[in-house]
């Protein structure tokens, strides 16, 4: 029978009642009626509920280092130089990628501009917020060790200062009614409606196997993660309440290591990767979950979100070909080994000018440079991201300013 028409159901019930049991049709049609009205009433509540877990994020607030800056380091200490930058946006754009990095993509699915660097100066808009993150930054703070290695001194106690400061200074200029603070600061209601998210780590493995033992390096593991809680602690007494916090990706993969650290045949894996720094990044991984999950029961209210971004990268690097990759140790810009010149530059190898140029297409890279992604591999990754399934609580990137719930 055709429930969707009216008339069908009507001529039914007139050739299967007769006109003494009219009663009947009528407490048929009733309950047919109140059926019909409680499932629409339902459907209505169903779709408000979906839509209503849809957060509307104003800002974001991001902390972190190479893989998610957007021009803090080329802004503090040198420009990036091209190819950076070129395959999306058509020039250098102070990341360390020929595009787009994840944090960009990021931006994009919440519907907000891309995020300015907090160190640049010149013409930045912080309206929806602002990135503190610099290439080569650590979540340890800059000691001798560090510093010697090479790595920023922006750590990640730094970043927070330089958020509490920007914060202050939103509010008093907010407060004298700055026609600036109205077009190019967030309002002082956004800090506790923004987004914070992480993305550090990476670089405190780097700088300590330059310098210890893989063995000291795991025993550092616990020092970092209270470095990290601090951060959090303070970001959440600013007001800060949903927090997409992504764990650090397969080191030992990067072609940057596997050149650095030549590995015997039995420390590498199945892709070629440097499997012992790639367990030190999973130990590093499993504690920052089980840390996320005690920052849950502590910060009543907060949204903590943890995000496997270590999952992604590898599956990329196991299934490149799959994907429309080459080799997943080939990188595309400059060239490292039997000599070093780094993208973008030039160096002088055997009396002869070379410089760091970019493959003939990055799109079907995975490396950009031996030590960062592209933009395609960022693409990818991103693409998984922000739909939840590496989210430990699977929730998605647009569902993540709920209350947080323990695990």
């Amino acid at each position: 029978m055709d429930w969707s028409r009216p008339g069908a159901v009507v001529a039914s019930l007139r050739h299967r009642f007769s006109p003494r049991n009219a009663a009947e049709v009528v407490a048929v049609l009733v309950l047919l009626t109140v059926a019909l009205s409680t499932l629409s009433s339902w459907t209505r509540r169903s779709t408000g509920s979906l839509q209503s877990k849809t957060c509307d994020f104003p800002a974001i607030f991001n902390f972190g280092d190479s893989n998610s800056d957007t021009g803090g380091k080329s802004a503090a200490f040198h420009r990036l130089l091209p190819p950076n930058g070129d395959t999306f946006f058509g020039k250098t754009s102070g990341r360390y990628c020929d595009g787009k990095v994840i944090l960009d993509f990021i931006a994009e699915k919440l519907g907000l501009p891309y995020l300015s660097a907090y160190l640049d100066s010149m013409g930045t808009n912080f309206r929806h917020g602002a990135n503190f993150a610099t290439g080569g930054s650590t979540i340890q703070p800059l000691d001798t060790r560090i510093f010697e290695g090479g790595f920023s001194p922006i750590s990640l106690d730094v970043q927070l200062s330089q958020f509490e400061q920007f914060k202050a200074r939103t509010l008093e200029l907010h407060a004298g009614k700055s026609d600036y603070a109205k077009s190019s600061l967030p309002r002082p209601e956004d800090f506790s409606k923004a987004l914070y998210t992480m993305d550090i780590g990476q670089n405190d493995f780097h700088a300590a196997l330059k310098s210890m033992t893989e063995k000291q390096a795991l025993a550092s593991i616990p020092d970092m993660l209270n470095e990290f809680a601090v951060a959090v602690e303070r970001l959440y007494q600013q007001g800060a309440r949903a927090f997409w916090i992504h764990n650090t990706g397969p080191i030992g993969c990067l072609p940057y290591s596997v050149i650095s650290y030549p590995p015997e045949l039995n420390n590498t894996d199945k892709n070629g990767c440097v499997a012992s720094h790639n367990r030190i990044a999973q130990e590093f991984n499993m504690q920052l979950k089980t840390l996320v999950s005690k920052l849950r029961l502590r910060l009543q209210g907060a949204m903590l979100n943890y995000i496997d971004i270590y999952s992604a990268k590898y599956t990329l690097i196991s299934e490149a070909q799959k994907h429309g990759f080459g080799g997943p140790l080939e990188y595309c810009c400059g060239h490292l080994g039997d000599y070093t010149v780094y993208c973008g530059q030039k160096a002088i190898v055997n009396g002869t000018e070379v410089v760091g140029a970019s493959c003939g297409d990055p799109l079907k890279v995975i490396s950009w440079d031996g030590g960062y992604y592209t933009h395609a591999a960022n693409q990818w990754v991103a693409n998984r991201v922000v739909d939840g399934s590496l989210s430990d609580l699977q929730i998605r990137l647009m569902e993540s300013c709920r209350e947080s719930v323990s695990s």
